[in-house]
């Protein structure tokens, strides 16, 4: 890490910010909508976070889906989740495709994750999906290069 002092974007251009607040606050209620578990919004939050490193909205996150009553357990394997039996089908569905478009620059978003997906999701939940990855994936960017403080 460096000391150098970042622009804050989201304080630099706030209107840009809170219409990405905005759009998320909108994903959100499209999600639930979609009958995706609130849970598992906030699951897929935390493993876009962690596939692009972004700490600050790690700890946001994690701290979001213990709140919402989450098992610490399945936060813990996260990263491992298709060496578990504790994501369900839909649950393992909704993480592959939010892996592959986090990924997108490894290939896409492959037709065997989208199809995956699709075996297991209505189309209103694989758009869901899609939109929370997109709307993680932003603030994971705008986090990371304004460098947001995390406490120790």
């Amino acid at each position: 890490m460096t000391n150098t002092q970042r622009v804050s974007i989201d304080k630099q251009h706030p209107a840009a910010y809170q219409a990405l607040i905005a759009l998320s606050i909108e994903v959100e209620n499209s999600a639930t909508a979609a009958g995706l578990d609130p849970l598992l919004v906030e699951l897929l939050r935390v493993r876009t976070s962690q596939i692009n490193g972004c700490a600050f909205c790690l700890r946001m996150h994690t701290g979001d889906a213990l709140k919402k009553g989450e098992n610490p357990d399945r936060i813990a394997v996260l990263p491992a989740w298709e060496e578990t039996g504790y994501f369900s089908d839909t649950e393992r569905a909704a993480l592959r495709l939010t892996e592959a478009i986090a990924r997108v620059s490894d290939g896409h978003v492959r037709d065997e994750d989208y199809n995956a997906a699709a075996a297991e999701l209505t189309e209103d939940q694989i758009s869901a999906v899609a939109w929370l990855a997109t709307v993680m994936n932003a603030f994971n960017r705008v986090a990371i290069t304004s460098r947001y403080h995390v406490a120790g």
